[in-house]
């Protein structure tokens, strides 16, 4: 089949602009497991991006669960960036209509202070080059109809980003054992999403290693004040309109998010 870089990219583009999700790319724009076509069209995203004045913040990585890797036939996470304009307030209500399809998952924020340009960074370069860590909750999306997606797919779609509320207490790395952690989403007090550090490649330091050589081998590595979303501690939830959801890791603390009830974007 033909590969159609500009025309995945367009797709994309219209979805989210008018707000209905277009049909899967794989197989149709996308070969199917063409992971570097993809990233070509979450390349073409991020320059429009930028050149519309945005800032980038960081990235997302997704992928981290060993189950959801073997349900996609891929050993290894992706990555999407995070940009200004992502980033939500503790608590602040968010248009339920903002984004397609939303989903919340828990995460480990980290935060750098100090860039990862090489490609061979090993765990204490990590250590020393992380400031400090928040609880995060990313609000997922998809521009992909139903959620129908593959690797290519979710990788062409910014790695299926939405947006993102960080917690607002900082700790220390070696305050806290990431593996261990546990964590709650809960909605209206009841528990709706469950896990642990474990569940992100068996250590969030883990996923944070990935991409910082990923990153570093592309040229275009991980700097100084960079947030990094470094995957699921347990499963992804559909939003409900009006709902709010507070998560809630051990040795992090807490964060917020809630959703109007209306559609309005």
């Amino acid at each position: 089949m033909t590969v159609d870089i500009e025309a995945a990219s367009r797709e994309l583009v219209r979805a989210r602009q008018e707000g209905k999700p277009c049909p899967p790319l794989r197989g149709r724009l996308l070969p199917e497991g063409d992971l570097e076509s993809a990233y070509q069209v979450q390349q073409v995203y991020t320059r429009q991006r930028l050149g519309e004045g945005h800032r980038r913040v960081g990235a997302k990585i997704g992928l981290t669960s060993r189950a959801v890797q073997e349900s996609f036939g891929v050993f290894q996470p992706d990555f999407g960036v995070l940009f200004d304009d992502m980033a939500v307030p503790d608590g602040v209500e968010v248009p339920t209509g903002r984004l397609l399809q939303p989903r919340v998952e828990a995460e480990v924020a980290f935060v750098l202070g100090a860039d990862l340009p090489d490609e061979r960074v090993t765990s204490a370069d990590l250590i020393r080059a992380v400031d400090h860590l928040l609880p995060a909750i990313e609000i997922v999306a998809s521009r992909i109809a139903d959620w129908d997606i593959s690797i290519v797919d979710t990788v062409a779609d910014n790695a299926s980003s939405g947006l993102f509320v960080l917690g607002t207490t900082p700790r220390r790395l070696s305050d806290v054992d990431l593996r261990l952690c546990g964590m709650v989403l809960e909605q209206a007090g009841e528990p709706v999403s469950v896990g642990a550090g474990a569940a992100c490649l068996g250590n969030p330091l883990h996923a944070l290693e990935w991409l910082a050589r990923t990153l570093a081998r592309s040229g275009d590595p991980l700097r100084a004040g960079d947030v990094v979303l470094s995957g699921a501690l347990g499963p992804m939830v559909p939003v409900t309109p009006g709902a709010a959801y507070e998560a809630r890791i051990s040795g992090l603390g807490s964060v917020r998010t809630c959703f109007a009830k209306d559609g309005d974007r």
